[in-house]
C-alpha cells in the first residue's frame, strides 16, 4: 500500500494502484483535496474501469451522489458537493438512532436528514456502525450485523437488504 502523496501526480498513482482505500476524516477536506490533487477524476475513472474501491467514513461519503449528508462540519469549501455517484443514493455513515426519552435538545441525525430532504430528493442510507455496503457491478448487498435506515422523501424504514425499488 502506498499513499497518494507518494506519486508525482494522480494519473501515476492510479496507474500504479490495483485498488483504492480512502479512510475517514473531514469529508469537506477530503473532497477539496481530491479535487485539487486531481485524484477525484483519476480515481473515478479507474473505478469505473473496474479497479476496486473501499471507503470508510469520509471515504464512504464520496461514493454516493453528494457529500451533503455527511456528519462533518464544512471547515473548508470544496469546488462541489457532488460525490462520485457510484451508488444511486447518499450515505450517512456512523448513523445513530434517536435515543428514546433523551433530553438532548439538538438535532438527531434523522432530523438532519429530514432537513436535507426539504431541498433534495435522493435517498439516504443511514449505515450503523459495523455495517457496510458491498457493490459488485450492478449488485449491492448490505453486510454486517445491523440493518440500515433508508430515508426517502417523507418516508423512513429499516432495511435488511438493498433493493433497487428503494430508489
Amino acid at each position: 500500500m502506498r499513499g497518494a502523496h507518494e506519486f508525482a501526480d494522480a494519473d501515476e498513482g492510479c496507474r500504479w494502484a490495483d485498488g483504492f482505500f480512502t479512510g475517514g476524516g473531514n469529508t469537506f477536506v477530503l473532497a477539496k483535496t481530491l479535487h485539487e490533487s486531481g485524484y477525484f477524476k483519476a480515481i473515478d475513472s479507474a473505478v469505473r474501469e473496474g479497479k476496486p474501491y473501499m471507503g470508510t467514513s469520509a471515504g464512504c461519503n464520496m461514493t454516493g451522489l453528494s457529500i451533503c449528508t455527511t456528519n462533518d462540519m464544512p471547515i473548508v469549501y470544496p469546488p462541489t458537493f457532488d460525490a462520485w455517484g457510484w451508488v444511486p443514493f447518499n450515505i450517512n455513515p456512523h448513523y445513530l438512532d434517536p435515543v428514546e426519552g433523551s433530553t438532548h435538545m439538538g438535532e438527531t441525525r434523522a432530523t438532519r436528514i429530514k432537513e436535507f430532504h426539504e431541498f433534495n430528493d435522493q435517498p439516504v442510507y443511514g449505515l450503523r456502525e459495523g455495517s457496510w455496503i458491498r457493490v459488485h457491478g450492478t449488485s449491492m448487498e448490505l453486510k454486517g450485523a445491523h440493518t440500515a435506515r433508508i430515508f426517502t422523501l417523507n418516508h423512513v424504514k429499516d432495511v435488511l437488504e438493498i433493493r433497487m425499488e428503494h430508489f
